[in-house]
């Protein structure tokens, strides 16, 4: 007998949706999905305390639908989000940040989630092999969803505030790639943040660097990386669904 994964599959959303509430408010974000973020609209208390309810139910979800493997799994992902949150933290505007700083960050704040949802249903069937293989893809896909976010974060029609990033100095794949082709913008963006009459022009100035391509150039190489640890899953509609799902986050336009 089989159990039905359905209930365990929430537990992701849940922790995603608890920790956007939370990422709202600590980078006091103005939009989320072409709305008003929660806490501009319900305030901070209220906005953490319901971050802080989607963790919890979330890790009761974990314990009595995926049972302790996927719970220890579960506790060590979200261990890792929160120091992901941490490093990014402190190396905000930290343009001397390099590229392992930026993809220790991003695979903790970003891929340690996705490779939990990718694994939790053979940790519950007590599949360890298959449960490794997944947690590798996981990381891997983990990796290229958030360099692709990165990159949308220069394009005007994702439902987030357009150029937050580079508004902020916020060091992600597609700055590094640029900063290191445009002679000078390391040395400006060090001096000050860019205006908002300046932001458009720079971010013209960085996707014509080829930046952003190379990002996801390399974004579709973690996702064959990942989809290459598939190999231990049988062939099957199921294997399929993870690679086109893994193609699917780097080619997405939201």
């Amino acid at each position: 007998y089989r159990r039905p994964i359905a209930r365990l599959m929430c537990v992701g959303e849940l922790i995603h949706l608890g920790s956007l509430l939370h990422d709202d408010v600590v980078d006091d974000g103005l939009q989320r999905r072409g709305k008003p973020a929660s806490h501009r609209v319900y305030g901070t208390a209220v906005t953490v305390l319901t971050g802080d309810f989607c963790l919890a139910r979330a890790v009761q979800l974990a314990a009595e639908e995926g049972g302790f493997e996927a719970v220890r799994a579960f506790s060590i992902a979200i261990t890792e989000m929160a120091e992901g949150e941490v490093l990014q933290l402190q190396r905000a505007g930290d343009l001397s940040c390099d590229y392992q700083t930026y993809l220790d960050v991003i695979s903790r704040k970003s891929a340690a989630l996705i490779a939990w949802c990718a694994a939790a249903s053979a940790w519950a069937a007590g599949d360890i092999e298959r449960a490794d293989a997944l947690t590798t893809y996981g990381r891997g896909v983990g990796r290229a969803f958030q360099i692709t976010d990165d990159v949308l974060d220069y394009s005007p029609a994702t439902g987030k505030t357009h150029g937050a990033d580079l508004r902020e100095r916020k060091v992600t794949l597609p700055l590094l790639i640029a900063m290191d082709r445009i002679d000078g913008l390391r040395d400006e963006l060090v001096l000050r943040p860019p205006s908002d009459a300046e932001l458009p022009t720079l971010m013209a100035r960085i996707s014509a660097s080829g930046a952003l391509d190379e990002a996801l150039s390399q974004a579709r190489s973690y996702v064959t990386e990942g989809v290459s640890a598939l190999d231990v899953i049988p062939a099957g509609e199921g294997r399929d669904a993870l690679a086109t799902l893994g193609r699917y986050l780097v080619e997405r336009v939201s």
